[in-house]
């Protein structure tokens, strides 16, 4: 069974891999491992579930499409793998990001399915002023008046360390949002677990790492003490 983002082995450590263009080494749930199939095809694997050599990529899509185009993908592939006997879809970059956007709308419906996700403004606004939400989000499509009226009931609910807080913007709208989760017309969501934050926040910070700034988050900020944030996510077990 493969282990779950951020699980650490027993000496402290977690594992590591060398992203084959840059070069730099990084926790392997920070980085999107590429398989070849039985075919010679490579493809994403960013669950990192299939079998055989993989392949570890940590650019963004930008990069990964500039080393494609020149050429300079296809080599440190062969490298990786050992063979040249390998077909590089030329849209190689556009399905990573399919990837990583499906793994992390999956672990939306997850956490909805523990429930550990709640949605509904009143019902949000309710678990933000008791001090139970760990993390806002807000629909891409979602008003600006609704937004800043559940950003205050967290405020309210929240210590001193979370003044200054507000909902994470998700770069989707209602509809692939609650086509995710299985309800109708979800605008706004809130997780009311510390370790399912952790974990939504770890998918989306893969994605947003890999789409790049420019199709990013438009949210101010989403540290919260009940949260990780994309830069502390890896501090959560």
């Amino acid at each position: 069974m493969r282990e779950p983002p951020n699980e650490r082995l027993k000496d402290g450590h977690r594992p590591e891999r060398t992203c084959i263009l840059s070069r730099r080494t990084a926790p392997r749930d920070e980085l999107i491992r590429l398989a070849l199939s039985p075919d010679g095809d490579v493809a994403p694997d960013v669950r990192a579930r299939a079998p055989g050599r993989g392949a570890w990529i940590g650019v963004d899509r930008a990069t990964l499409d500039a080393a494609q185009s020149k050429g300079k993908l296809r080599g440190a592939l062969a490298r990786a793998f050992k063979t040249n006997e390998l077909a590089v879809p030329d849209d190689l970059g556009a399905r990573v990001a399919a990837a990583l956007e499906k793994t992390m709308l999956d672990r939306l419906g997850l956490e909805a399915r523990a429930g550990n996700l709640v949605s509904g403004s009143e019902r949000i606004e309710a678990a933000a002023r008791s001090g139970k939400v760990a993390l806002l989000i807000h629909a891409a499509d979602a008003g600006e008046e609704g937004n800043r009226k559940l950003d205050q009931a967290w405020r309210v609910g929240s210590d001193a360390e979370g003044s200054g807080r507000q909902g994470l913007v998700f770069p989707l709208g209602r509809t692939i949002l609650s086509v995710a989760l299985g309800r109708e017309n979800v605008v706004h969501v809130a997780i009311v677990d510390r370790a399912a934050a952790a974990r939504v926040l770890h998918a989306i910070g893969r994605w947003r790492a890999f789409i790049g700034p420019d199709v990013g988050l438009s949210a101010a900020s989403a540290e919260a003490p009940g949260a990780a944030s994309l830069s502390d996510q890896k501090d959560f077990a």
